[in-house]
């Protein structure tokens, strides 16, 4: 099921095999390029959808969670570089602040960022944020909404 409200997207996910259609659902809302924000539970499927989005795109490079390494950079089938951040780890905003992400945040690149909180002062003041809920063993409920901190 999908609901689109303005700025904002609901879609259900029964089992693995409909993850390219939500990856490619998600793609369309928030377009290919800015701040996407991924929250959601240890286990939810942050970095699975982020592999499947980061598939559509073309990137060739082998997909994995930065969790050590904080930040990994991609190059999609057209040229452009992706970033896939981690900032589970990370404490704070400063820490935050120390790995550059500011800096990859306003580069005009697609940044997909999971476990977001400690970063958000640093996000440009337009950023999507996809919400998942784990709803059964294979089911999922991602949320995406549209933020503008100057609205």
């Amino acid at each position: 099921m999908v609901e689109i409200i303005e700025n904002q997207l609901s879609l259900n996910c029964r089992s693995l095999k409909d993850l390219p259609d939500i990856a490619w659902r998600i793609l369309d809302f928030t377009g290919r390029n800015g701040v996407v924000a991924f929250e959601g539970q240890l286990g939810a499927g942050k970095t699975t959808l982020i592999k499947q989005i980061c598939k559509l795109l073309g990137v060739k490079d082998t997909i994995t969670s930065p969790t050590f390494s904080i930040i990994n950079e991609y190059v999609n089938g057209g040229g452009e570089t992706v970033y896939h951040f981690d900032f589970y780890r990370i404490k704070d905003v400063e820490e935050a602040f120390g790995t550059g992400a500011e800096e990859y945040f306003f580069s005009g690149s697609l940044c997909l960022v999971e476990w977001p909180k400690v970063a958000r002062e640093l996000m440009p003041d337009d950023y999507y944020l996809i919400q998942i809920e784990v709803s059964g063993p294979e089911s999922r409920t991602f949320d995406v909404k549209k933020y503008d901190r100057k609205a």
